[in-house]
Formats: structure tokens, sequence, C-alpha cells
């Protein structure tokens, strides 16, 4: 049988109902994610070709989730050499408009402990309630229209660029600002997404372009690749 209408939830909704249907959205959003994907052995490593799996169009968020936690491992040079390039994959493949992430091999058969993801996970807890308040499925266009995700990807990048270089004292700002591409990600929230763009134009001036670090890695790559294509 099939139920009223009011019981599918087509009736209009009280302010009261609304915010209470908005509250177990995003209890059903990026913290439950995080629930299911620390659930388990904690000695256990979850496998990055694992975390997005069945996740649809969240599923480069939770990638570049999950890709970005080195970053905070508190040992200079560590975390980005090994966070920045995972970043920038991901980017990538969100600047030629792929649909679903991929990753090699080598890199989908590893990832971190479920251990150190719970730890992080509780770290962020206080942080995730504050940011549920405010974030809400809204403005699809800005996640998947292909000029807006090429526009994300090449933002992605470029932080994750950044990050894979020797900058002190700039990898918890970095790993916090693709956080906030993540959580956007996650959360489909558009007007999120607008935040993590003008925060990432703004990183990607101040310490990319105005200190010159990001034209003189670029410049690098390009020397290398032409010296192996010459």
């Amino acid at each position: 049988m099939t139920p009223p209408a009011a019981d599918r939830g087509d009736a209009p909704r009280g302010d009261g109902d609304r915010r209470s249907h908005a509250r177990d959205a995003h209890e059903a959003g990026t913290r439950a994610l995080l629930d299911a994907i620390v659930a388990g052995d904690p000695n256990e490593a979850v496998r990055f070709g694992d975390v997005f799996n069945g996740l649809g169009n969240r599923s480069f968020g939770m990638l570049l989730f999950v890709s970005t936690l080195p970053a905070f491992i508190p040992i200079p040079g560590v975390g980005g050499a090994i966070s920045g390039p995972l970043v920038i994959l991901v980017g990538l493949q969100l600047l030629i408009g792929l649909r679903r992430p991929w990753l090699p091999g080598f890199i989908a058969k590893r990832g971190p402990h479920r251990s150190a993801l719970g730890k992080f996970r509780n770290l962020l807890a206080p942080w995730l309630t504050r940011l549920e308040r405010f974030v809400s499925p809204r403005l699809p266009a800005l996640l998947d229209h292909r000029a807006a995700s090429a526009l994300t990807g090449l933002l992605v990048v470029l932080v994750g660029v950044l990050l894979s270089l020797p900058i002190p004292f700039t990898n918890f700002l970095f790993g916090a600002l693709l956080l906030l591409f993540a959580f956007a990600l996650l959360e489909r929230d558009g007007k999120l997404m607008l935040i993590a763009w003008a925060a990432g134009a703004a990183a990607v001036v101040v310490f990319g372009i105005l200190s010159g670090s990001l034209v003189q890695a670029v410049a690098e790559w390009v020397a290398m690749a032409q010296a192996k294509l010459g």
C-alpha cells in the first residue's frame, strides 16, 4: 500500500521539522561515513581503494579527505611528501572531469590504519558538529557542472603542490584548506565550495605566486619534462 502523502514527507514541514530533518541528513553525512570507516579492527589498514566504494557523487570528497590526513603528521617534511602527491592525483581527476576516482594499484592497496582514522575523527568531531549547523545540500551546479569541477580540481592541484613543497609551518594550514574542499564535496554544499574556492585562490596567490614557490616548482617540473622528452 502506498503511504499517504503526509507519511511520505510530501506535506509542508514546519520550521522545527525542517531543522530536525536537516540535522538527520547531516548525521547521516560526513560523520556517519567516518564512523563506518573507523568501525572494525583498529590495527587493520583502510585501503584507499575502498574508501570511495558506493559513495556515488561524494566519492571524490571522501578520497580527498583520507588523502589529506597525512598532512597532519607532526613531523616536518613527512606529511606533505605523502599527502601532496595523493591530493594532486585527486585534483587532476576532478580537473579532467572523471566521474569516479581512479587510483593505481600500489596506492589503492594501501592506506591508514583505522586507529589513526579514529583519532582524527575524534579530533574533528567538535568541528564537524559546528559545521553541520550551517551546511546542507545546495547549489549542486557549483559541485557538478563541468567548469565548476574543473575549477575545484585546479585549486586542489595547486594547493596540493604547495603542500608538497618544504614551506615552513604551512602543512596544517594547507591540510585544513583541503579538508574544506573535502567537506564541501561530502556534504554536497555549493556555498561551502564557494568559500573553499576563495580560500584556495588566496592561498595560491599568497603562498605560491607571491613567494615564488609555486612558480619555481612548476618551472622545475617543466624543465624535467622537457629533458625527458627531448
